[in-house]
C-alpha cells in the first residue's frame, strides 16, 4: 500500500497544495451566490484535492481566505491589464490556476505558466483542448534553480514591454532568503512593472503552523514566509508598496469570513490605532511596484 493509499489526505510534496486551493475554489464557484466561477476547479483538484481538505482541521471552515485572495487577485490582475496596459502576465508556481481559461482578457494579452513539469501536465490533462481567453504558454521550470529561472525572466520580459508577475500562493513556502534572491532577478528585468504576491505575518505564520504544519511539513511544503517588517522587506530588493488590500477587511465585505466575524468587528473598534493597523496586515494580497518602471497608461 503506498502513501496516498494509506492516507488519501497526504500532502506528498508542493504540488498537492495546489489540489488543496483547487478544491476551495470549486467550494466557491458551486455556490448560489459565488462570486467567480471556475469550471474546471472540481476536476482539477480531483478526489485528492476533496480529501487534503478533509484531513486539515478545520480544513472546509478555512475556506474564506483563499476564496477571498482568489476574489482580490482577479480584480487586481483585471485592472492592471485593462486600465494600466500590461501585456503579459507571468505566473510564478501557477498550479492548477485556471484564469486564463476563465477571465476575460484583451486581444494581444500572454499568459505564461511557470511551474515544475508533473503539475503542468496534470492541468493540461484536465483542460484539454479547451482554447484560452488570451495567447497561454506553459513553462516548466523549478524556481529554485536560479539559473533556469533567470532564463525564464529574459525571455519572458524580451518579448514583451509591460509584464505583471504574480505569486499567489508560493513565497510563504519559502526561506527569506529565496525570496529575496527571486525578488532581485524579478527588479533586473525593466519589462516587470508589478509584482502581486499574497503576504502573512509572523502572527498568521505561527497560527498556521499551529494548524497545520504537521501536514505540510510531511511533504515539504514547510510555511516559512512571512516578514516582521511587512513589505518594507522588498524595499531593499527594488519593490515598493503600491497597494495592500486586507484579507480580513475584504472578507468581511465579500461576506466570506470567519465565524462570529462581527464580533471581532466590534472588538477592534476598541483597539488602538497601532493595533488596528497590525489586524489590518494580518494577512493580505500585496501590489509591488518598482522605481522608474512604467507607470500607468495616460487614460482619456
Amino acid at each position: 500500500m503506498n502513501a496516498t493509499e494509506a492516507d488519501p489526505g497526504a500532502i506528498q510534496n508542493i504540488s498537492d497544495t495546489a489540489r488543496w486551493v483547487a478544491f476551495y475554489r470549486a467550494m466557491e464557484s458551486e455556490r448560489a451566490d459565488a462570486h467567480f466561477r471556475d469550471p474546471w476547479a472540481r476536476r482539477l483538484a480531483g478526489e485528492r484535492g476533496e480529501a487534503i481538505v478533509d484531513a486539515m482541521p478545520r480544513g472546509r471552515a478555512m475556506a474564506w481566505p483563499m476564496i477571498v485572495r482568489t476574489c482580490l487577485l482577479d480584480e487586481m490582475i483585471l485592472r492592471i491589464v485593462r486600465e494600466e496596459g500590461a501585456d503579459a502576465m507571468l505566473n510564478l508556481a501557477a498550479g492548477l490556476d485556471a484564469r486564463p481559461w476563465r477571465l476575460d482578457f484583451p486581444a494581444g494579452f500572454t499568459w505564461y505558466d511557470v511551474d515544475l513539469p508533473g503539475i503542468l501536465e496534470y492541468k493540461r490533462g484536465v483542460i484539454g483542448g479547451e482554447p484560452a481567453r488570451c495567447a497561454h504558454h506553459a513553462i516548466a521550470a523549478d524556481l529554485r534553480d536560479a539559473g533556469a529561472r533567470r532564463a525564464v525572466f529574459a525571455r519572458v520580459a524580451g518579448a514583451h514591454r509591460r509584464v505583471v508577475v504574480v505569486s499567489e500562493g508560493l513565497i510563504v513556502y519559502l526561506p527569506a532568503a529565496d525570496v529575496a534572491a527571486l525578488g532581485r532577478d524579478l527588479a533586473a528585468q525593466p519589462a516587470f512593472a508589478w509584482w502581486l504576491t499574497d503576504l502573512a505575518s509572523p502572527r498568521l505564520l505561527r497560527f498556521m503552523r499551529g494548524r497545520w504544519s504537521k501536514r505540510l511539513d510531511s511533504g515539504n511544503a514547510t510555511m516559512q514566509f512571512a516578514p516582521a517588517e511587512g513589505t518594507a522587506f522588498f524595499a531593499p530588493l527594488g519593490w515598493h508598496e503600491q497597494e495592500f488590500r486586507s484579507i480580513w477587511y475584504e472578507s468581511v465585505q465579500l461576506k466570506r469570513t470567519l465565524p462570529m466575524a462581527g464580533f471581532w468587528q466590534f472588538v477592534g473598534r476598541f483597539l488602538g490605532e497601532k493595533r488596528r493597523e497590525e489586524w489590518r496586515r494580518f494577512s493580505g494580497v500585496v501590489r509591488l511596484g518598482r522605481p522608474g518602471a512604467p507607470g500607468p497608461l495616460p487614460r482619456g
